[in-house]
C-alpha cells in the first residue's frame, strides 16, 4: 500500500465523518478541492470536481445548513440526512480512495466510509431530537452551529491534513461511544 493510498484512506474517512454533521459540506469542500486542482479524484467520480457540481454542491450546502436552523423542521430533515449521510459517506470514501482493487475500495467505503457517517449522523440526530425535547426547540440553533462548525472544521482538516483528521474521527467516534453510555445508563 503506497503513502497515497493510505493519504487518500484518511482523507475518505475524514470526509465521511464530517457527513455525518452536515451531507453536503464535504461535498462541497471535496468538489471546491478538485475543481481547484487540490486532489485527483478517481476516474468514474471527476464530475464532483466540475463547476456545475461546485455550483449544485454550493447551493445545496447554504439550503441544508440554513435549514437546520427552523426548529422541528431540522428533527425532519435528521430523520432523511441519517441514510443520505451513510450513502454520502460510502461515495466520498469511494471517490477518494486510490489504487486499491473496486472489492476492497468499495468494503472500505460501505464499512469505514458509510459506517462512520451514519454513526456521526445517528448521534447527532439523537443530540438534536433530545434538544428539541428538553428546550422545546429554543437551543436547536446552538446544536444546528456546533455540528456545522464540526463539519467545517472536520472537511477542512481532512483535504489539508488528512493523517490529522483519522485522529479527529477517532475522537468524534469515542465521544459519541461515552455520549451513548451516558444516554443508556440514563434509560436504564
Amino acid at each position: 500500500m503506497t503513502t497515497e493510498t493510505i493519504i487518500s484512506i484518511c482523507l475518505g474517512i475524514g470526509l465521511a465523518a464530517s457527513v455525518g454533521f452536515r451531507v453536503f459540506v464535504p461535498l462541497f469542500a471535496l468538489s471546491l478541492t478538485a475543481y481547484m486542482g487540490g486532489w485527483e479524484l478517481n476516474e468514474s467520480w471527476q464530475w464532483i470536481g466540475s463547476l456545475s457540481a461546485l455550483i449544485v454542491l454550493g447551493v445545496a450546502t447554504v439550503v441544508e445548513i440554513f435549514t437546520y436552523y427552523i426548529p422541528y423542521v431540522d428533527n425532519l430533515l435528521d430523520s432523511v440526512a441519517i441514510p443520505l449521510a451513510a450513502i454520502a459517506g460510502t461515495a466520498v470514501m469511494v471517490s477518494t480512495v486510490a489504487d486499491l482493487s473496486p472489492v476492497i475500495t468499495w468494503a472500505l467505503a460501505i464499512i469505514a466510509g458509510g459506517g462512520t457517517a451514519a454513526a456521526v449522523a445517528s448521534t447527532s440526530g439523537a443530540t438534536r431530537l433530545a434538544s428539541t425535547a428538553t428546550t422545546g426547540g429554543i437551543a436547536n440553533p446552538v446544536v444546528s452551529t456546533v455540528e456545522t462548525g464540526t463539519a467545517v472544521v472536520m472537511s477542512a482538516v481532512s483535504i489539508v491534513f488528512p493523517v490529522v483528521a483519522i485522529f479527529l474521527v477517532i475522537l468524534i467516534l469515542f465521544i459519541i461511544f461515552k455520549l451513548y453510555k451516558k444516554f443508556k445508563s440514563r434509560n436504564a
